[in-house]
């Protein structure tokens, strides 16, 4: 038999005037007729809005203003589909699939809910490791240690000049070339030469001047920043929209390049295009901050959107199916 969706609300008299022609073509077009308030589902609500009465028969769909006639060449539309349904395996079994509302659906709709809370929680994972791993290092358990370095090494260079360093004197040890003031160097502090790249990315640190973050200050701050907008998204309701995109080229994208690229190839070996320089702690954290908190601005309400569509269509099934039972 056919069933047919009826998406209503109270004093709608459009939804009364649909109701009473499918009650004129029950007999023509035997029907099951499931009514689902919009009023009762926030999400219904934020589909529907002004558009009821709006009519599900099988694949069709009717929304208002509709009339008697259009019902009923819905109606037999939907007839002599289910008819071929009945010959046609493949067609059949998507048609049950639909008709139950199964685990898939329900992980689905918990996740489309429930994302944010899983991004977050994977951020503060991938954010609080290597701050573990200092801490771990200054309570003698270099054995689990190590591996957060090992694995946080195959994603950042881990360089000890670019570092953050937790339960030592400072809290950076910077080349000389970054011309930090007050601050020792990176060189003066372990004597070795600043210009070694594999020995800056293997010191971790010692008890004198501490021990180094797994990530880089500028990661560090790219994935700090993206969980600070991640956790304020998530408590504003995930209303906030999406950051126009020229924003997070000119306010993301561009610090970020200009500071790394600048740095990078003036240390290229035969680049003489200008001077040589190092940038600062303050430097990249600021870029990497920038970049960060733009890119979740930009990326993390355009997941919105397809998480609320999800949301919606799941809670039309479960609305649909609940009401026939």
């Amino acid at each position: 038999m056919i069933t047919v969706t009826l998406y209503s609300k109270s004093n709608c008299s459009l939804c009364d005037q649909a109701r009473e022609d499918l009650e004129a073509l029950s007999r023509n077009y035997p029907h099951t007729l499931a009514e689902v308030d919009i009023e009762a589902d926030l999400d219904l609500q934020s589909i529907y809005k002004d558009r009821v009465p709006v009519l599900q028969v099988g694949p069709y769909t009717l929304e208002a203003p509709f009339d008697r006639q259009k019902i009923e060449m819905t109606l037999g539309a939907a007839r002599d589909r289910l008819a071929q349904a009945a010959s046609d395996s493949e067609l059949n079994a998507r048609r049950q699939r639909g008709a139950r509302f199964n685990g898939a659906d329900r992980f689905t709709q918990w996740f489309s809910r429930s994302y944010m809370l899983v991004i977050n929680f994977l951020l503060v994972l991938y954010v609080g490791l290597p701050f573990l791993a200092p801490v771990l290092m200054n309570a003698g358990l270099p054995a689990a240690a190590r591996p957060i370095y090992t694995v946080y090494g195959a994603v950042c260079h881990q360089l000890a000049f670019r570092s953050w360093f937790l339960f030592g004197d400072q809290s950076v040890y910077p080349r000389a070339a970054a011309e930090v003031d007050g601050a020792a160097t990176y060189g003066q502090v372990t004597g070795l030469d600043e210009e070694d790249l594999l020995a800056a990315r293997r010191f971790v640190g010692n008890e004198e001047i501490g021990y180094k973050v797994a990530f880089c200050e500028r990661d560090a701050a790219i994935y700090g920043a993206m969980l600070l907008f991640g956790i304020t998204f998530a408590l504003t309701g995930r209303r906030i929209k999406s950051l126009p995109w020229f924003l997070w080229i000119l306010i993301g994208i561009a610090p970020i390049a200009i500071d790394g690229f600048s740095q990078l190839l003036s240390q290229l070996p035969g680049f003489f295009f200008w001077p040589y320089r190092e940038s600062t702690p303050l430097l990249r954290t600021l870029t990497g901050g920038l970049f960060g908190f733009t890119t979740a601005w930009f990326g993390f309400p355009l997941i919105e959107e397809s998480m609320g569509e999800t949301r919606k269509m799941l809670a039309a099934k479960k609305a649909r199916l609940g009401q026939n039972g």
